[in-house]
């Protein structure tokens, strides 16, 4: 999970993680704010609706570009679709 910058985070009640992972939950996965709302009462925290909106309209700009800066790039990793293997001695194609 990408976490921006401590500074932008000062002025919240909750920690860094709790406003990250709330954030992190809303862009992706198809929860709307009041489904994130929910993990987050099991976990303790009780939060309306519209905080969470205001945390993802503040802070998604932040994780997408974060996300976006990890995603790994054409030609990083290679995927075997095909595969030979040799079965008595013969050479047999899956």
């Amino acid at each position: 999970m990408f976490l921006a910058s401590t500074s932008s985070y000062r002025e919240h009640r909750y920690p860094v993680e709790a406003l990250s992972h709330c954030v992190w939950l809303h862009f992706r996965f198809p929860l709307s704010s009041r489904e994130v709302k929910e993990p987050m009462l099991q976990r303790g925290m009780i939060l309306s609706y519209e905080t969470i909106l205001r945390w993802c309209r503040k802070f998604g700009r932040t994780h997408a570009d974060g996300l976006r800066r990890r995603r790994p790039r054409p030609g990083d990793t290679w995927h075997l679709d095909k595969v030979f293997i040799k079965v008595d001695g013969e050479r047999k194609y899956l």
